[in-house]
């Protein structure tokens, strides 16, 4: 059985001061994960994706590659399922299939896309151990409007917020507008 829980998490982020986040959460390994192992983190990233939507299981191959670059550097990496019609089996094939490098989380009730405050997918979240949204937007730029896209990317707005965060700097952009598949929050 999946337990959740969510103390005091604001849309925009976790105000200082404020009573911890607290959530536990599965991974498709059966590894259940939980807002304390942030605190042995730098920097805490967290990509919203669903099993089916094609353009966050484009970027997964690049989540893979960001991972490995910033994780030696303290930043932890986590794939949030945020689909609740997708069963746990489903989701654990599409973790292995598409071969994410770091944890899926099936994150059923939404808890963590409530908290960042992610309406898309793909879209991320730079936070830091404590919860507080640093980052929330795009990837990159490769995608602006869906009828839009680029051959390649001109702004890494991600690879830019994490390289400013781990600087002990704010992001030049703390927000830009991802564009992509919806996630229902408003009906969890």
């Amino acid at each position: 059985m999946r337990k959740l829980y969510v103390v005091a998490a604001l849309a925009c982020g976790v105000v200082s001061g404020a009573t911890p986040v607290r959530f536990e959460l599965r991974d498709t390994n059966g590894i259940t994960h939980t807002a304390e192992e942030w605190q042995s983190k730098r920097v805490i990233v967290l990509f919203f994706t669903m099993t089916d939507c094609p353009l966050a299981n484009g970027y997964v191959p690049e989540m893979n590659r960001m991972r490995a670059v910033y994780e030696p550097r303290g930043v932890a990496f986590y794939a949030v399922q945020s689909d609740s019609t997708v069963s746990d089996a489903a989701v654990r094939k599409y973790a292995q299939e598409f071969g994410y490098s770091f944890p899926m989380l099936n994150d059923a009730r939404l808890t963590l896309a409530r908290l960042a405050g992610a309406k898309v997918t793909p879209e991320v979240a730079v936070l830091s151990p404590s919860g507080e949204v640093l980052y929330l937007g795009r990837i990159d730029n490769k995608v602006e409007d869906l009828t839009r896209p680029r051959y390649a990317a001109t702004e890494p707005e991600l690879r830019n917020a994490l390289d400013a965060v781990l600087a002990g700097k704010a992001p030049k952009e703390s927000r830009t507008r991802a564009v992509g598949c919806a996630i229902n929050v408003e009906n969890k």
